[in-house]
């Protein structure tokens, strides 16, 4: 079945009286991988918590393209891997199913360590895990998921810089075809995975206008729509820090 696109309305924001959004309106397309870019505490998370149903905004909507509830149809992966320190490696990948009360299917669960390169560590507690060990640990509890929508903060910052472009490989290949929305501070990466990129700045904050990356993810390091697209995601983004 295919993935519903997102739209979000007239979205409205406030903390302790500052408004952080008023009237955004965002538009994930079905099926792409959607880059968000942006300074930090411009809203970036909150967003994504919005449209996960984790928190209210004040006003406008998110909806399905389709017509359909969204609830039970997304993944979320936050910027902190929230392991259960009690719990294995492999328990905290199947952490959803035991919560829901359903089967757990140990083999999907194995053989995405594997492909994350931690089939050896599926008994570890998170403790004897380093930084970036764990975030692939989150990554493979959120890919377990099977979601046709996937929200995504932060997903490969503590890896080092061959384990990311290796991982990044990876997402966009399980993530093919699949209605994602990703959050990074790294202009390469968006350029690597996106289809859409996009920068949200100022207060309240908007979003800047799109740019369209050609090309399937994941598009090679050296590809000149990505360096060229970087280019002008650092411009835009450098404009924003002056």
């Amino acid at each position: 079945m295919a993935p519903p696109g997102v739209e979000i309305g007239n979205l409205g924001l406030r903390y302790a009286g500052a408004s952080i959004f008023e009237d955004l309106n965002v538009t994930l397309r079905a099926g792409e991988f959607s880059v968000l870019l942006g300074p930090s505490g411009v809203g970036k998370t909150s967003l994504l918590r919005i449209i996960a149903g984790l928190e209210a905004p004040a006003s406008g909507y998110v909806r399905a393209t389709d017509g359909k509830p969204l609830s039970g149809r997304i993944a979320y992966m936050a910027q902190q891997d929230l392991l259960l320190p009690w719990a294995s490696v492999l328990n905290n990948v199947m952490l959803g199913a035991a919560l829901r009360g359903g089967a757990k299917d140990t083999d999907k669960a194995m053989a995405l360590l594997e492909r994350v390169g931690l089939h050896s560590r599926a008994r570890t507690l998170p403790a004897q895990l380093s930084g970036g060990e764990r975030q692939r640990v989150a990554l493979a509890r959120t890919l377990y998921e099977d979601r046709p929508v996937v929200l995504m903060d932060e997903p490969f910052s503590a890896l080092d810089a061959i384990t990311r472009a290796r991982i990044q490989n990876l997402a966009a290949e399980l993530l093919a075809g699949r209605t994602v929305l990703l959050i990074t501070h790294d202009p390469m990466e968006a350029c690597r995975l996106g289809h859409s990129l996009a920068v949200l700045w100022g207060s309240p904050a908007r979003l800047g206008p799109p740019i369209i990356v050609p090309g399937a993810p994941p598009r090679a390091l050296d590809d000149d729509a990505v360096l060229h697209n970087q280019g002008e995601l650092l411009r835009r983004l450098a404009g924003l820090a002056a």
